[in-house]
């Protein structure tokens, strides 16, 4: 009988082994796989971005994006952070450019007729219907979280939820409306729409994401669309949100908002009129305006918690967020950390699972 030898196996997919690495090297390939779709509706041409296939029983997650912006200068970030990963895997995503703001797009004539808001709003269902997406999570910022409320208002059956960023659900008053028509006469466009997007300490502090946007909106070839995607968004109509009344958001609803944000009033006041067993607020610590771009770690975690929360994802492995919650829990009265997370006390008592991130 010959003698018995060691002999060592060594795994093929090691990588695979690693939920996190799965993820990551499975999100990578739909990045490439991504498919842009030209869609025809009455307020113009939209161009669509898809990341992934539809997964049967789920809503697509779909975004719109903010002013002076397309889909990649505002979710590039979030979703190419390695915690989206898992999400990208999860789910199809769709990011929606508002007519004429998309990579390329021609320059309007002067005199062009933008849609207003509402009618961008109403864009929503022409994409939905020829991609043949069911129902969607929708993640808006800015404008976009207008766009999102606007439609889930008119169209509720087709939102699971809903991720508002920056959401303004008022129109400008005339007092804002003086001082929009002030600014206008000493600020230029780009100015104006900086402004918009990250505060005046940002601003001043001109770090290198403020730059690389202030160069984008500075050098950008249709800037004269731009100007009329802000126009359009100075001229949003009050969505009339009111608890426990008829116009409200009847959906799971994440509100998120920067500690330093230009638009954290709004937010909290859009928070006090919706319903607080269905809404989450989340005001993101030293995230500044845009914390899908600053923070988009701490997002796509938050993100998670809300998908797991509507019963997706329940088998999410854990990660920074909840180990922060765990540790949190643990060691109460020994808060040694700059930042904790804790039951939100601006949600009125919201679901489990809502919180806030507050400096301690």
């Amino acid at each position: 009988m010959s003698e018995l030898q060691e002999v060592q196996i060594t795994e093929d997919n090691a990588l695979l082994q690693d939920p996190l690495k799965a993820a990551e090297l499975a999100a990578k390939l739909l990045q490439v796989q991504e498919q842009k779709h030209s869609i025809e509706t009455p307020y113009g041409m939209v161009t669509v971005t898809i990341q992934g296939s539809p997964k049967p029983k789920r809503p697509a997650i779909v975004t719109f994006h903010d002013v002076g912006m397309d889909h990649k200068l505002c979710f590039k970030t979030l979703f190419d952070n390695e915690d989206m990963y898992e999400v990208v895997k999860n789910f199809v995503v769709c990011h929606i450019d508002a007519p004429g703001q998309e990579e390329g797009a021609a320059v309007y004539p002067a005199g062009y007729q933008y849609p207003s808001l509402d009618q961008l709003a109403e864009t929503i269902p022409c994409v939905l219907q020829y991609l043949n997406f069911p129902s969607i999570i929708g993640i808006g910022v800015g404008a976009g979280a207008y766009v999102f409320a606007r439609y889930t208002l008119s169209h509720p059956n087709t939102v699971e939820g809903l991720v508002l960023i920056n959401v303004d659900p008022n129109a400008k008053g005339w007092m804002d409306w003086a001082a929009h028509k002030l600014t206008g006469l000493t600020s230029s466009i780009p100015e104006m729409i900086l402004s918009h997007l990250f505060s005046t300490e940002e601003l001043s502090g001109n770090s290198d994401t403020v730059r690389q946007y202030k160069a984008a909106i500075l050098n950008s070839p249709i800037l004269g669309n731009n100007q009329l995607y802000w126009n359009s968004y100075n001229s949003r109509r009050d969505l009339n949100l009111e608890r426990g009344r008829d116009v409200t958001l009847k959906c799971p609803v994440m509100l998120v908002v920067g500690d330093q944000a230009p638009h954290e009033d709004a937010v909290v006041e859009c928070n006090s009129k919706l319903d607080p067993t269905q809404t989450s607020f989340l005001k993101m610590a030293d995230s500044g305006g845009q914390p899908q771009i600053t923070q988009p770690g701490k997002l796509a975690e938050a993100f998670k918690y809300f998908v797991q929360g509507m019963g997706y994802m329940a088998s999410s492995c854990m990660t920074r967020l909840s180990r922060s919650r765990t540790a949190s829990l643990s060691s109460e009265g020994n808060r040694s950390r700059s930042r904790t997370l804790s039951q939100s006390s601006e949600s009125g008592g919201g679901p489990p699972g809502t919180f806030t991130e507050v400096t301690c």
